[in-house]
């Protein structure tokens, strides 16, 4: 998986990217103004195909006119839902309501939910297509930074419960990935750092190179153009390499999760809220993981005070005490911990780092340790 063979010349074009799954193949098409081709693209590859368009507040003022027009213009009926932004539209009540009017539009099995917007949108969409006539087809067209690289590709959907994050959901792989880097000139500053997060990490999994390049050059992936285009193509290949060896997560895709049994902890003990947005809480787990690394003697404290300083130096959170409020303490997140995906009959599973670029799944981490860092880092 090596993010870093993209070239400089792809951005400022439309590039796509290859997801390789057999007779489920797909592809991500990335570059400016793409929503505005996303019903021609689907013409093109379903004819006939209807569409629930499912989409969030804040986005649906801002895209989704363009993205009705070219349905429209593409000939292609569809009807729109709307859910209310952030993390807490992932429930059971929104996909209770979301399956009711797919049904009740007398969508087909063959049509197709587009999720139009950010990854809580993506994962709660995705899931509805995944399980409605035992599913349908499902299209993503993500509107995010952390959408674009991570959550838009790979298949995994899923809503939150009182237990945790995305524990309850199945793997539904889209039919077409629309990445249209315009959009993400409308985000705010906070919530494009949280989806260059996601950037670094491919870098920090296993391409040394790619994470140096960002180093020297995120200015310009913050700034726009061929820099960004860059950036968001090498995540997906680097992403979509993972996914076509491993689908499910039965093994080598688990590295993609580094920074994310720490962050999505983190995230609980917020509530899900707006004190604390996916992409920070894996900024500071990432951050937690190679100084966790680097404490059981794997990595050294130079390459942990490297992640931290890169991750400062976009503007991230990088420490628990970052968070606005407090959080409870150790047990605490020791218990979300336990609740993880990532767990195994009752071990836990998280991903560490021999360096930078070497990350690996260490599956049976021992708990007292994880406990006593953490009542370490809750004191910093």
């Amino acid at each position: 998986m090596s993010a870093s063979q993209a070239t400089p010349d792809a951005a400022a074009e439309k590039t796509t990217v290859r997801v390789e799954l057999g007779e489920r193949s797909y592809d991500i098409l990335i570059g400016p103004g793409l929503i505005a081709e996303t019903g021609p693209a689907l013409a093109a590859l379903h004819p006939g195909i209807r569409v629930a368009v499912v989409t969030d507040e804040t986005v649906a003022g801002i895209h989704l006119p363009a993205l009705r027009q070219s349905l429209e213009a593409a000939g292609i009926d569809h009807v729109v839902s709307v859910v209310a932004p952030g993390e807490g539209a992932k429930s059971f009540g929104n996909f209770e309501r979301l399956c009711d009017e797919v049904l009740a539009a007398r969508l087909e099995r063959g049509d197709a939910v587009v999720a139009l917007g950010g990854g809580v949108v993506g994962d709660l969409s995705g899931f509805v297509s995944g399980v409605v006539r035992r599913g349908m087809r499902f299209v993503q067209v993500p509107t995010t930074l952390l959408s674009q690289v991570d959550s838009s590709v790979g298949g995994k959907t899923g809503i939150n419960c009182r237990h945790g994050k995305n524990l309850i959901g199945v793997f539904q792989q889209p039919r077409l990935v629309v990445a249209d880097t315009a959009t993400l000139d409308t985000l705010s500053k906070r919530e494009f750092r949280a989806g260059y997060a996601e950037v670094a990490k491919y870098g920090l999994i296993d391409d040394f190179d790619f994470f140096s390049w960002l180093e020297a050059s995120w200015g310009e992936v913050f700034a726009g153009g061929a820099a960004r285009t860059r950036a968001i193509a090498a995540s997906c290949r680097a992403k979509a390499a993972v996914v076509a060896g491993d689908e499910r997560e039965t093994g080598r895709r688990a590295l993609l999760n580094l920074g994310h049994t720490f962050g999505h902890a983190l995230e609980a003990a917020t509530g899900f809220s707006q004190r604390l947005v996916h992409g920070e809480g894996v900024a500071i787990g990432m951050v937690l993981a190679f100084r966790f690394s680097a404490r059981l003697g794997l990595a050294n404290g130079q390459d942990a005070e490297r992640v931290r300083a890169h991750l400062a130096a976009v503007g991230l959170p990088t420490e628990i005490s970052h968070i606005e409020g407090t959080i409870s303490g150790a047990d605490e997140l020791m218990a979300h911990i336990a609740q993880d995906k990532k767990v195994k009959r009752g071990k836990l599973t998280f991903i560490l780092a021999r360096g930078i670029g070497q990350s690996f799944i260490a599956d049976d981490v021992a708990p007292d340790a994880v406990r006593a860092f953490l009542e370490d880092e809750l004191k910093r």
